[in-house]
């Protein structure tokens, strides 16, 4: 039995195989609808339908392959099940070359279409779903297209972010590494009235320290070995836009005095010059680090930390989300599919539970390189995402890591395959792990893992 009302759409000539076939699928809990034929099915069908389509192969007025031809045309992601008495090897190979969803022979075993007809409806379901998605992203701003997510803390930061757009007030963006803190950077240029300006970004953390003030300030012609030609600084090239900090918190000690009086004085003098040179830019700083604890430290100047912190942006980790996490892994298999040239693909049903209860150490960029890495892949489509969350978790494990992470990492991933295979039922858990129901729950508390994320 199907919990949902799914559409079936059942096209065939035999009166009264079609009654009997729509009876048994209206029993089993589906919407059907009945044709005789493969025209009158056409006449009434458009791109919208969001079930499947159920057809015998040997029919009048249109056969079964030019009725699969003629739905591929309208819509090349309809689920198709063809079904015939006359069938053979060749027939089926045509049939699923050119698109089939699966093949079916008679006399069939219900169990065996309901199989079928179950898995291509839980297809269209994420079809139409990811096409909502794609049209809700087409319709929505500019900041709602960078800034993807519903969670609160997501929807918080782009109302953050529109009300101090258009003012020149100083941001520290907070946030894990791998959150996506640039993206939230330049999201506030875009839409701040300095986004006609330039926008430009330096990494702190990739300076040589020894090159960091003529990075910053620039420098003139001579005024060190090397210094071959007059360089102008980041802070004079941000002119008129935003200048962006990336790893603040790595920032030389020496350099934070400097930086600190070219915020406060609103100019900067080259290197080799004693002329100052006047500065409009607005400053979005990011840290991936407690920058308070490297102020008690006193790896970083608190008088600094306050001057680059007027309006503070929080990003939540992948982790505390939740159905973020599907809603980005779907955006970026369709950019990954585009980029690679591949076929479009959507999320298996079984893949939800394993992408809801990953922990997401590397964050959104872990998550698009999980995504490229489907669509990539040449397994199975239901082997890929099993397999390289594998293969992650084991990357996760740093070189060093004691016995019992290891162990406590591998427990985890056989609970979440488990969990995954039998889609929550924990009776079924409980006879593969050979486990009483005590200690089962016990593990699940322990991981953090809930059945309900693996319906």
């Amino acid at each position: 039995m199907t919990e949902t009302l799914d559409e079936v759409w059942l096209v065939d000539d035999d009166a009264d195989m079609r009654a009997a076939t729509a009876q048994w699928l209206d029993l089993a809990g589906y919407q059907v609808r009945s044709f005789p034929d493969a025209l009158t099915a056409l006449a009434q069908l458009d791109h919208n339908m969001a079930g499947v389509i159920v057809s015998d192969v040997k029919m009048p007025k249109m056969d079964g392959l030019n009725f699969l031809t003629r739905l591929n045309a309208l819509d090349r992601d309809l689920p198709v099940v063809l079904v015939t008495a006359h069938g053979d090897v060749q027939m089926a190979v045509e049939a699923i070359r050119q698109g089939a969803y699966d093949f079916i022979e008679k006399p069939f075993e219900p169990d065996r279409m309901l199989d079928v007809i179950q898995r291509a409806c839980e297809k269209r379901r994420l079809i139409m779903e990811n096409r909502d998605l794609r049209h809700r992203l087409e319709g929505t701003s500019g900041i709602e297209q960078r800034l993807i997510g519903n969670c609160p803390g997501v929807r918080r930061m782009r109302d953050e972010i529109l009300d101090i757009a258009d003012t020149d007030a100083p941001v520290l963006i907070q946030g894990e590494t791998g959150t996506g803190k640039e993206v939230v950077a330049r999201c506030l240029h875009e839409v701040s009235s300095r986004r006609q300006g330039k926008y430009v970004a330096v990494n702190c953390g990739a300076i040589p320290e020894n090159m960091f003030e003529s990075e910053l300030f620039g420098h003139e012609r001579g005024a060190f070995t090397g210094a071959d030609r007059r360089r102008i600084g980041r802070f004079e090239y941000a002119q008129g836009g935003v200048l962006f900090l990336d790893e603040i918190g790595a920032m030389p000690l020496p350099l934070q005095v400097k930086v600190l009086r070219a915020l406060q004085e609103r100019e900067v003098v080259r290197i080799g010059s004693n002329e100052p040179q006047a500065i409009d830019v607005r400053l979005i700083s990011a840290t991936n680090s407690d920058l308070l604890a490297a102020c008690t430290a006193g790896h970083f100047r608190e008088d600094l930390y306050y001057r680059i912190n007027v309006v503070e942006l929080q990003i939540p980790p992948l982790r505390e989300r939740g159905e973020d996490i599907l809603l980005l892994f779907d955006y970026f298999i369709a950019q990954a599919a585009v980029t690679y040239q591949r076929p479009p693909l959507s999320v298996m049903p079984s893949d939800t539970g394993l992408l809801m209860a990953h922990d997401w150490p590397g964050n959104v960029r872990e998550l698009k390189n999980i995504a490229e890495r489907y669509i990539l892949s040449s397994l199975p489509e239901e082997h890929r995402l099993p397999t390289i969350l594998g293969t992650s978790c084991q990357e996760t494990l740093k070189p060093g890591s004691s016995l019992q992470e290891m162990l406590r990492q591998h427990e985890r991933t056989l609970l979440e395959q488990s969990l995954t295979r039998h889609k929550g039922e924990v009776q079924a858990v409980m006879a593969e792990l050979n486990l009483p129901r005590r200690t089962l729950n016990e593990k699940l508390t322990r991981h953090k893992l809930e059945r309900k994320d693996f319906f």
